[in-house]
């Protein structure tokens, strides 16, 4: 189910066979297998996003306790580096990013746009460049200089646009969610997606 064809295939085996369809696979792993629910797929299809199979992956991904203990820190905007690693960590525990992103609603054409199929690879990167910080840097991004960009560069085998990029992407979603803990949403939502 992770490819173009879709439901196609699966589709023509259940006309052929007779037999209904348990499971898909949404991936090359046996922990990629899911249980089918077709109106969930047909809406995962259209591009109408699949929350219900979201929230599932995340309940079972995501410890509760912890995720409460991260959102009275986002909330008191002391969200760090740490804690977006860590929460990178549970989002690749949900599977490939292309398949998270396409159970939300909307989000139908941005898995093919986002990353062409590298996500995992852009995950490493950002994985390696927070490696490659201070634990005082991680708590304190703010104090990242010039010279310790190009230290930490070095350490993750990456370039300083790099990591100007994953600290601005993170102080942008640090922005947005405080801007959400206070019940606004920013007007450029949209095309801070796109």
């Amino acid at each position: 189910m992770d490819g173009d064809a879709r439901g196609g295939a699966a589709l023509s085996i259940r006309f052929v066979t007779g037999l209904p369809i348990k499971y898909i696979g949404v991936g090359e792993k046996t922990s990629a297998l899911e249980v089918f629910y077709p109106d969930r797929l047909s809406s995962r299809i259209l591009g109408m996003g699949d929350v219900l199979s979201l929230v599932e992956k995340a309940e079972k991904a995501f410890d509760k306790e912890r995720m409460s203990q991260l959102e009275k820190k986002m909330r008191r905007a002391e969200f760090d580096l740490d804690d977006f690693l860590e929460q990178l960590g549970q989002v690749k525990k949900m599977g490939p990013l292309s398949s998270v992103l396409e159970m939300i609603p909307g989000f139908k054409k941005l898995p093919a746009n986002l990353l062409d199929g590298k996500e995992d690879t852009y995950l490493k990167k950002i994985e390696a460049i927070i490696f490659s910080m201070t634990l005082e840097e991680r708590r304190n991004p703010d104090i990242i200089t010039g010279s310790r960009r190009k230290r930490i560069s070095r350490g993750s085998g990456t370039t300083p646009m790099d990591v100007n990029q994953l600290l601005n992407q993170f102080y942008q979603m640090k922005k947005m969610t405080k801007m959400l803990s206070k019940g606004k949403l920013p007007g450029n939502v949209m095309d801070m997606l796109r």
